[in-house]
């Protein structure tokens, strides 16, 4: 199956988040039916990132304190994403400004031990 490229608008999934977010890339000179495309290095929490809803992991120190004070009752905590790295891997063949272009199989990691993916690249344009 083709890699798709990711563009603004595309939607992710974290594994301890409760809901879908949407991904956000500033415009740019290259576009993909006129949505700007990103690139492995589009992994700004906040800017990029959405929030995924509640965060459910004690990973997470909020998600543990208020879980503490719920005398071990797992409770969920509003998500502030913390990606200290790029997606991976990227295309393997396209690149913008000398970074990889986004591709519907990358994957990057919350500092929190969640795994954030892309479940829709929001354009059927193909990477290779």
């Amino acid at each position: 199956m083709a890699k798709k490229l990711v563009v603004h608008g595309a939607k992710l999934k974290c594994t301890h988040g409760t809901n879908e977010s949407s991904f956000v890339v500033a415009p740019n000179v290259a576009d993909a039916k006129d949505k700007p495309m990103s690139t492995v290095m589009d992994h700004a929490p906040m800017k990029n990132i959405q929030p995924f809803g509640m965060c459910n992991t004690q990973a997470n120190p909020q998600v543990a304190a208020a879980t503490a004070a719920a005398m071990g009752v797992l409770t969920p905590q509003p998500c502030i994403p913390v990606v200290p790295a790029p997606w991976s891997p990227g295309s393997t063949v396209a690149q913008m400004n000398g970074n990889k272009l986004l591709t519907d199989d990358s994957k990057c990691q919350c500092q929190w031990t969640g795994q954030i993916s892309i479940t829709e690249a929001g354009t059927d344009v193909d990477s290779d």
